[in-house]
Parts: structure tokens; sequence; C-alpha cells
């Protein structure tokens, strides 16, 4: 599902106007080894907008997650300076994707925005129901924001299936 959530995220920011990189290695060292591989990091140089993503389907406890996404968000802010060779800029957003959570208590992790799974498609979808399929589909390079966008235009008898109130 981490998959699944990097090539949504992938297509949602590049949607937007984002240059991406995915599985991004940082922190080479003298041995040839890496401290580590972020997620998502995108640019969007009209806004000067860098953002660092990571995404989560455990089931860990906080305490788990937050050693995690640590040695994650910790590593960005270290390497991100350097972020295809040119000056990023001075602030750099870092949101952890979560599936499964009760986010009630939490609100960031590892100095990180808290993004669930549910507000993420609640955002995507809130946006593409202003463009109609007839008038502005999504483009095929984005198959999964396309399905999204299916699914707003056909929301009116899909909420009646996923309700059970349709044979």
């Amino acid at each position: 599902m981490t998959d699944y959530l990097e090539e949504l995220l992938g297509e949602w920011y590049e949607y937007q106007g984002y240059f991406l990189h995915r599985d991004l290695w940082v922190g080479l060292d003298a041995s040839g080894d890496y401290e580590c591989e972020l997620d998502l990091v995108a640019f969007n140089p009209h806004k000067n907008h860098l953002v660092h993503l990571e995404m989560s389907t455990d089931l860990l406890h906080w305490q788990d997650r937050e050693g995690h996404f640590t040695t994650k968000f910790d590593a960005g802010r270290k390497y991100l300076h350097r972020f295809v060779g040119f000056q990023p800029p001075a602030t750099l957003e870092q949101i952890a994707v979560v599936v499964f959570a009760d986010a009630s208590h939490h609100r960031t992790v590892a100095g990180a925005r808290i993004l669930l799974m549910q507000d993420l498609l609640a955002e995507i979808l809130q946006t593409l129901r202003s463009f109609s399929l007839s008038s502005l589909p999504m483009p095929p390079q984005w198959p999964l924001l396309r399905t999204l966008q299916f699914v707003s235009e056909y929301r009116g008898g899909l909420c009646e299936v996923l309700l059970g109130k349709s044979a």
C-alpha cells in the first residue's frame, strides 16, 4: 500500500505543478552506504515550495513511529539543502502521510505535520469535483487521479452503493 500512496501523492503533486524525486537516497558516506531513503520530495518553482513526504501504512505505536519518522525527517532537513543543485526555499515542509491512526492526540510526528489518508482523499476529491469529466478530464498520465475524478463525477450513485442502499 505504501507504493500506492507514493504513486497517488506523486500524481497529486505533479498535477499541482511540482517536480518530484521519488525514493531519494541521501547521505552517501565513504564506504558507499547511504544514511536513508526519502519517500517523496517535491518542489514547485512558481510557489518556491519544497515538501518532503513520508508514507506509513504501519500499525505501530506512536513512540515507534516517532523513531522511524525522526530518521527520515532529520535526514531530509540535513540533506535537502542540496536538492537538485539549486537554492531551495528557507522553509522545508515535511508531512507524514499515515493510513492507520487516531490523530486526535497527535498533530505532528518527528517535527512533521500528520496528514491522514482520509483527509488526503477528501482534499483531492474536493478539488476534482469542481472539474467535469466532459469539460476537463484528467490526463491519462495520472491514472489514480483520473480514477478519483470518475469517483467524484459519479459520487451520487456510488454513495448509494457504498452505504448499501442500492441493489
